[in-house]
């Protein structure tokens, strides 16, 4: 018999020590063989074959769902108008003595001869006077007023108490038209006044994403049960993989709406070999906080105590009643504050009992006080509130910390459409996507490759393609609140 000599792997080799060790069991190992787990070495564990989800349902969009609207679009850039105030009125205006004013900036007004205003001198304690418009330049940039009451000899210089000079040494005013006069048989009021349209312009960005795996994974059978957000589950990793990078998808689809910033004219992103190089195109979109901070109210400091959260809110109902005075509103707040607004809102109703509940599910004063508040109204308004999951997650604006929170009106709001010509009625807050009879751009997914039953190449590979082509719109951005 030959003389033949074996040498076994080290791994396998029978251990001379009678007692339970590593070797004496099957391990974990990564790809180089190097061992990734110790927990299986000695004794059979209790193995729990379903993945933990340590954070949870990890999805953060639903804001856009509860609050917006999809529209398909067949052009580069949605423009809209929104139409301007009814009444006439102007701040900053300079005056003088002979009760000329000037329109701050070298504007236009669209006062005309026999109208009557309200005109303030902007003192720290004010004058407010009424005037007869008696004058107004051929081009429409100053008018000069004859006050009703008050004036030693008929001008405005000669007003006991209207001062032409305020107390900054500036000659300041602002007013606002309230009626006309006319004298018995006179003509009628030259001229008129057209609606006054502001146009806004947004375009949409192309938003893509793609998962590939390789044909051997596919078939790859794992000891874990997983389940992405999206309720895709299996034994089969890359079904968890490829469900959540969709799941992800679309959350940029809201996140981006929410965030995006169009680029500024010294921008090079466009001809970066990156973007595309020199194409000419447009980059970036107005998001929603963009849109707010450009042309909304922006509320800093406030539900920084709750002792002032009230306080803090009859401040924005006031703002709100200078702009569109809409009813119905909804608050998207971060945890902290949203918790502080709860605390306020309790504490008014303990110390009022038997009248009425700021608490939707108002609160009788035979039942444990409901401290989680959905909704409640302050004066004329009507708010509904809720925690904005995009504000805690430490992996969105949670990591930072630096808005609060946003109020968004309900409802819709009346603009031109120059396409069709007419007004129509839009949400406030809205999302135009890309579409046609010959693409669909809203969500588009596709697969390439040989594996998953593409068969549209020679590649041992999967790939899932994700793409969407949308821009948010902002309307009446003046009726909206961004809390920093």
């Amino acid at each position: 018999m030959a003389n033949v000599s074996f040498s076994l792997p080290s791994e396998l080799t029978p251990n001379v020590v009678k007692q339970a060790s590593y070797s004496n069991y099957l391990n974990f190992h990564s790809g180089d063989g190097t061992p990734v787990t110790d927990w299986a070495q000695q004794y059979l564990p209790e193995l729990y074959n379903q993945e933990v989800e340590r954070y949870g349902n990890r999805s953060i969009s639903s804001f856009l769902r509860m609050v917006g609207a999809e529209m398909p679009m067949a052009s580069d850039q949605v423009i809209w108008s929104e139409q301007g105030r009814l009444h006439l009125a102007y701040e900053g205006a300079t005056v003088n003595n002979d009760g000329l004013i000037t329109i701050a900036g070298g504007g236009t007004h669209a006062v005309r001869v026999g109208q009557t205003i309200v005109l303030s001198d902007n003192q720290a304690s004010p004058t407010v006077i009424k005037a007869y418009v008696n004058t107004v330049s051929d081009d429409n940039t100053t008018l000069t007023v004859l006050p009703y009451k008050g004036s030693t000899n008929g001008t405005l210089g000669a007003h006991t108490s209207f001062k032409t000079t305020n107390d900054s040494g500036t000659n300041t005013c602002s007013f606002f038209v309230y009626g006309s006069e006319f004298a018995k048989g006179q003509a009628s009021m030259a001229g008129s006044i057209k609606p006054e349209f502001e146009s806004f312009t947004n375009k949409p960005i192309i938003l893509k994403d793609k998962f590939e795996i390789n044909g051997s994974d596919t078939a790859q059978i794992g000891w874990i049960e997983v389940s992405g957000e999206s309720g895709v589950g299996g034994f089969l990793w890359y079904l968890k993989a490829e469900g959540d990078t969709r799941v992800r998808f679309e959350d940029y689809l809201e996140t981006a709406m929410i965030e995006a910033e169009k680029a500024d004219a010294n921008n090079i992103i466009d001809s970066d070999s990156a973007y595309g190089g020199n194409n000419g195109d447009a980059v970036g979109s107005e998001g929603l906080f963009a849109a707010i901070e450009s042309r909304g109210i922006v509320a800093t400091g406030a539900y920084d105590s709750v002792n002032d959260v009230i306080s803090d809110f009859d401040l924005i109902l006031k703002e709100l009643d200078k702009q569109g005075s809409i009813e119905e509103n909804m608050l998207f707040l971060d945890r902290d504050s949203n918790l502080k607004v709860d605390d306020a809102l309790a504490a008014v109703n303990a110390s009022n009992p038997g009248m009425t509940s700021f608490g939707v599910f108002e609160n009788s004063e035979d039942m444990a006080l409901n401290l989680g508040f959905n909704g409640f109204r302050r004066g004329s308004y009507d708010f509904y509130k809720t925690d904005w999951k995009y504000l805690n997650n430490k992996s969105t604006r949670g990591l930072f910390n630096d808005i609060k929170g946003v109020l968004v009106p309900a409802g819709t709001s009346s603009v031109y459409d120059q396409i069709l010509g007419n007004n129509i009625r839009r949400p406030f807050l809205h999302v135009r996507y890309r579409a046609s009879e010959a693409d669909d751009r809203r969500m588009k997914s596709w697969i390439t490759g040989s594996v998953g039953g593409a068969a549209t190449s020679g590649d041992d590979k999967m790939e899932v393609h994700y793409l969407s082509e949308r821009c948010l719109i902002v309307q009446a951005a003046n009726n909206f609140v961004l809390f920093k």
